[in-house]
């Protein structure tokens, strides 16, 4: 009978955890696996204090992202139309979509990078492969097979922790570095503590996590608006386990990644990384042909977590926005803008590809981005947050708007630091 529960309790809390997980994980996709690598690479083991920063932040953004998914009924570009106006909604969104388009165009390029250097098989090959298997799946499978299929998926990042236990770290300095701030001086290095701000709370995601609340109260029967509206405090409580389970992976995993490429390129005098393959490839002589798998295997694992997410989330802002049928239980012939957003979004960032931009350098600085423009969004999640009409009287907690509020705080001053130094 012991052995029974076991399982159960195992199969429960995973069927528990959904778009916090999907959302967490999301997060490290090849974007942030080329800024934490360049972190390590270039600063060795003094920012891994960023990740045990970065945790608390990120879950209280995500959960209040989520809650206003919950209790409003609806996604975070129509909350911004109604608390602001269509015009403020349609400029976040259009943003959004470039950013997404750029980010998936790079993202696809170290996917295929990465594959190339495990079949040998030409690059521009794969990023076609890529963008269409994913763009085909995400229109023909409905939500709840593609929400399963990316759970799956998160555990690819795991990778990245086996391979940091090979490279024989001193352990103790890394305890040190990440207990002990070391304060950025030079500007490079407040650029880099932007772009791991950036990179761990990111538009894409504010918009992603609310929009699968939708989801996921649509796939259980409640299809109107009015149905979903509230949140009970079980369903609130289930959600912040998600987030904060998702949240957690997405930092350990960004921890041991900045510690991997410190403990091997920057110990060598690798401070510089112009391409995923040199990432990757620098490890191989360094740590072994099993970091060097593991690294790369991680990368496509991750891609083909966080392209969808990329696409979906630009496709429900824009929709949001402009009233179009959306979501991915949705047929094609019913919300053809939604899936056009999709489909176009990826065959742009396939274009990318064949564009000869550098994607490790592309995304290090549409981190920076993304860190300069995030606390404008954030400014504005946090008054949708505290509307009594949109919230329907169930506020986020004071705690988690305290520490919103201090993400916001410190993503402009880590931007201001950045412009100033």
């Amino acid at each position: 009978m012991a052995g029974d529960r076991k399982p159960n309790a195992i199969r429960k809390i995973w069927g528990s955890l959904g778009p916090g997980l999907i959302t967490g994980a999301a997060d490290d996709d090849p974007s942030g696996v080329a800024t934490y690598s360049i972190a390590g690479a270039q600063l060795g083991t003094s920012l891994l204090w960023t990740a045990l920063l970065t945790w608390p932040l990120m879950a209280a953004v995500q959960m209040m992202c989520a809650r206003i998914g919950m209790v409003s009924g609806y996604g975070l570009a129509r909350a911004l139309r109604r608390k602001f106006s269509a015009p403020v909604a349609a400029i976040a969104s259009i943003a959004l979509l470039a950013a997404n388009i750029f980010n998936i165009g790079a993202d696809l390029a170290g996917m295929a990078d990465a594959s190339e250097m495990l079949t040998h098989l030409n690059s521009h090959i794969w990023v076609i492969v890529f963008g269409v298997g994913i763009s085909a799946s995400t229109v023909y499978f409905r939500y709840v097979r593609i929400a399963n299929t990316l759970k799956w998926l998160a555990l690819f990042l795991f990778a990245y922790v086996l391979t940091a236990f090979l490279v024989h770290a001193d352990w103790l300095q890394v305890l040190r570095d990440t207990f002990i701030p070391s304060l950025p001086h030079r500007k490079e290095e407040w650029g880099t503590v932007v772009a791991i701000l950036g990179t761990t709370i990111s538009p894409y995601l504010f918009f992603w996590q609310a929009s699968q609340e939708v989801e996921e109260e649509k796939s259980i029967g409640r299809l109107t608006t009015i149905s979903r509206r509230g949140a009970s405090r079980e369903e609130i409580v289930t959600r912040r386990i998600d987030v904060g389970v998702g949240t957690f992976v997405s930092n350990i995993v960004m921890f041991f990644i900045i510690v991997t490429t410190a403990l091997t390129l920057h110990r060598h005098g690798i401070f510089t990384i112009e391409t995923s393959r040199q990432a990757a490839e620098a490890l191989k002589p360094l740590a072994g042909q099993g970091c060097f798998f593991l690294y790369t295997a991680g990368l496509i694992g991750v891609g083909l977590l966080a392209i969808p997410t990329l696409s979906g989330s630009a496709a429900y802002a824009l929709a949001e926005t402009f009233g179009w049928q959306q979501g991915l239980d949705e047929k094609l012939e019913k919300a053809k803008a939604f899936y056009a957003v999709v489909l176009l979004s990826t065959a742009a960032g396939i274009g990318f590809d064949f564009m000869n931009v550098n994607p490790v350098r592309a995304l290090y600085w549409s981190g920076i981005i993304n860190g300069i423009l995030a606390p404008f969004l954030l400014l504005g999640i946090l008054a949708i947050s505290n509307d009594p009409v949109i919230m329907h009287g169930q506020p986020s907690s004071r705690l988690t708007q305290l520490t919103v509020a201090a993400t916001t705080l410190l993503m402009f001053g880590a931007a201001i630091g950045l412009l100033t130094t």
